[in-house]
């Protein structure tokens, strides 16, 4: 048995795949050899990655594997994995060489070819060589089908007999027997026309998670030995001093040193309007610098930059595929088979049964063949899914893969987060109350110091005021948090902590009822007093919440809060409350709603990393951070609710067009099934009616690339 250390994982780029029947054939054949294992295939981000066994199969069997069957595949690349199986892949894309532009593919050079011998075919029909056409027409026919049949072969080899390109070759082959050149040579013309056609219009959908990598450019300049000097993007370090220009767009994360600047933030969160940012401020890769010189410090490295990795997980969100997506997969692999036998009935059954003609028949049949390809109906639902997550991509909804669109799609209930969701996640110390003998700033002094290694909102407000006041953090040691009850240090050998007050003392509910959260600081047990804190409403949570219900989604606020602020907060916004809950007391209000439906759960990615797992689908608000994008199911990365409503449109507008384009795959099928047994329709009527299908879904899909996820309808 190999061991697991002398496996290795590697991924490569395929070139050529033009729809999923495509990326179902690579896979097959790379699974087929011994040593490899975790095939994942991706058709819209042109990636095999695998688990190899190199001294099982080496990594140019895979390859010669892949290019047997007609594909380009370029030089793999590492991708270690740790124990959990998680994947660490360089961000980095697999070197490849620039996409040839459609018209200088060898497909296209195929149709050109192909094109000229079938014109000059037919104008021989018009002179004295008609007599001689059909040898013309065997030609053209032989030419064109000569790839084709060359790929069929290798997919035979390869264990799938079922592909488009042997139904082609058997029809076409048929044709010729029976006569029908003229035909074969046609329905080989716009086999290769269908076939480019669909190369172009997967191309054009690809485009829209390309441009997510070519925001970032390649170049910056260099602080160096007191000059700056231009250099490649991918070589900055993290502590390097880069210099931005107006109208430059940064090439990394990074942290203003010096400058003042409105910083241009569309291209990863989606919001229009020019963000002002000083010394100390975050910038990211892909923002734009609209006013003046910015100096900045390195943070990140290019490959590990926000924007590159959200266009990375774009790209990898395809692998989490829907539930639809599945099943459709499931279904077109009997698909095909099932045609191929109904084939064989239409020809042997009508001339062995009722003495019928064999020509006829046998046409009949191989019309029917042509039908066979189920490319329409499987690239349905790949398309659309990628045309929905680059979109939100491009609008700062992130959402990943194909399985929470269809979730998202078909929710019930939408369980919000108060504090940093529903509220801005910036309360202000309201009210300091010692107790009797304790100085008020001994009170905040030791609430700070116990709360500096948190990051929850409550913590931060309490560390800015003592800032504020000049006060200084004391030494401590075990510093320890309880989610959902307080956190706790010791100072000077006493255990201080600060913890959720009790709401029956009279003081405490009274400042409840005003809408505070209030936390008792005690030491050894002895209170040292109160303080209160209050967060406001978030200005846009009225209307996300408007826009939620006209979506026809239930709404719940879930909160560790007290019953008091929690209340104060719920009406001044119309949502019903659910408040005091520990983390695993939302866990069992999601569990509980999610016995009328799916329950989408949003939060600040942090303290409600549970919940977020527990329910259908999880948001996390948050402008990019890091976080926001490993936490949950999606992230809101411009950190505005109303693009919670704009998410779930766009997802129930891809689900939408998924059914669209299923409904013109299957009744473009079923329609030219009838056509063709009854001999209505011919073998080119039968070709159009195949890659016109997967064009036109595929066209289709792309649809979603031009919408706008925050205008409703």
């Amino acid at each position: 048995m190999t061991a697991l250390s002398s496996k290795e994982s590697l991924e490569w780029h395929i070139s050529g795949m033009d729809c999923a029947a495509c990326a179902r054939k690579i896979q097959t054949a790379v699974e087929r050899l011994p040593g490899v294992s975790g095939v994942e295939i991706t058709l819209m981000n042109e990636r095999l990655r695998l688990i190899l066994a190199p001294d099982i199969t080496a990594a140019d069997q895979v390859e010669r594997a892949v290019q047997s069957l007609g594909y380009g595949i370029a030089a793999p690349t590492p991708a270690s994995q740790d124990q959990h199986g998680h994947d660490h892949t360089p961000h980095s894309q697999p070197a490849k060489q620039t996409e040839p532009r459609w018209y200088q593919t060898a497909k296209a050079r195929l149709v050109f070819f192909t094109g000229i011998l079938l014109a000059a075919s037919q104008i021989a029909t018009w002179t004295v060589l008609a007599d001689h056409a059909v040898w013309a027409f065997a030609l053209a026919c032989l030419v064109g089908l000569l790839p084709v049949a060359r790929k069929a072969l290798a997919a035979l080899r390869a264990g799938m007999p079922f592909t488009i390109e042997m139904l082609m070759t058997i029809a076409a082959t048929g044709a010729l027997f029976i006569g029908e050149a003229q035909e074969a040579a046609l329905v080989v013309f716009l086999f290769a026309v269908g076939e480019l056609l669909e190369g172009v219009a997967t191309n054009m959908a690809r485009d829209g998670i390309r441009a997510l990598a070519k925001l970032v450019p390649a170049t910056a300049l260099l602080e160096h030995d007191g000059h700056s000097h231009e250099v490649a993007a991918e070589t900055l370090r993290p502590g390097q001093i880069i210099q931005v220009r107006p109208g430059d767009r940064l090439a990394v994360d990074g942290e203003i040193v010096s400058g003042t600047s409105g910083i241009d933030e569309s291209a990863v969160t989606g919001e229009s309007i020019p963000v002002t940012k000083g010394p100390g401020a975050a910038v990211l890769a892909g923002t734009i610098n609209t006013e003046a010189v910015l100096r900045v410090r390195v943070v990140k490295a290019s490959a590990d930059s926000t924007l590159a990795r959200i266009a990375q997980m774009v790209a990898d969100a395809e692998a989490a595929r829907a539930p639809t997506e599945r099943f459709i997969d499931r279904f077109s692999r009997w698909y095909m088979p099932a045609i191929v036998g109904v084939a064989v009935l239409v020809a042997l059954l009508p001339p062995l049964a009722m003495g019928a003609d064999w020509d006829t028949w046998t046409y009949r049949a191989l019309a029917l063949l042509l039908i066979g390809c189920p490319c329409a109906l499987v690239i349905s639902v790949p398309a659309a899914i990628a045309a929905a997550l680059s979109t939100g991509a491009r609008h700062g909804l992130l959402i990943k893969g194909g399985a929470v669109i269809e979730a998202m799609a078909n929710l019930h209930t939408v369980a919000l987060d108060k504090t940093g969701t529903l509220t801005e996640g910036r309360p202000v110390l309201t009210d300091t109350l010692p107790a009797d003998g304790t100085p008020a700033a001994t009170l905040l002094q030791l609430a700070a110091t116990v709360e500096a290694g948190s990051t929850h909102p409550l913590a931060k407000a309490i560390l800015a005021q003592a800032k504020a006041d000049g006060l200084t953090l004391l030494p401590n040691s075990d510093a320890r948090a309880h989610p959902g009850k307080g956190v706790e240090a010791r100072i000077d050998g006493a255990l201080v902590q600060v913890s959720v007050a009790d709401a029956a003392v009279p003081a405490v509910a009274q400042l409840q009822s005003e809408g505070k959260t209030v936390v008792q600081v005690t030491r050894d047990g002895v209170s040292l007093g109160l303080l209160a804190l209050r967060d406001e409403p978030r200005a846009e949570a009225a209307e996300a919440l408007a826009q939620l219900a006209g979506l026809g989604l239930e709404t719940v606020m879930l909160t560790g809060d007290n019953l008091g602020s929690a209340t104060v907060a719920a009406n001044r916004l119309g949502i019903r409350a659910q408040a005091g809950l520990l983390p695993e007391g939302k866990i069992a209000a999601i569990q509980k709603l999610a016995a009328e439906g799916g329950v989408m759960m949003v939060g600040d990615g942090i303290n409600d990393a549970p919940a977020l797992r527990q329910a259908s689908v999880g948001v996390a608000m948050g402008a990019g951070t890091d976080v926001a994008l490993e936490t949950a199911d999606a992230a809101i990365l411009r950190n505005k609710l109303t693009d919670l409503p704009a998410m779930i449109r766009l997802s129930r507008a891809a689900m939408a067009n998924i059914r669209q384009n299923v409904a013109v795959a299957l009744g473009l099928k079923a329609v030219f099934l009838v056509t063709s047994v009854l001999g209505l329709t011919g073998l080119w009527i039968a070709v159009l009616a195949d890659t016109g299908a997967t064009v036109l879904v595929t066209l289709n899909a792309m649809r979603l690339l031009a919408r706008d996820p925050r205008k409703a309808g």
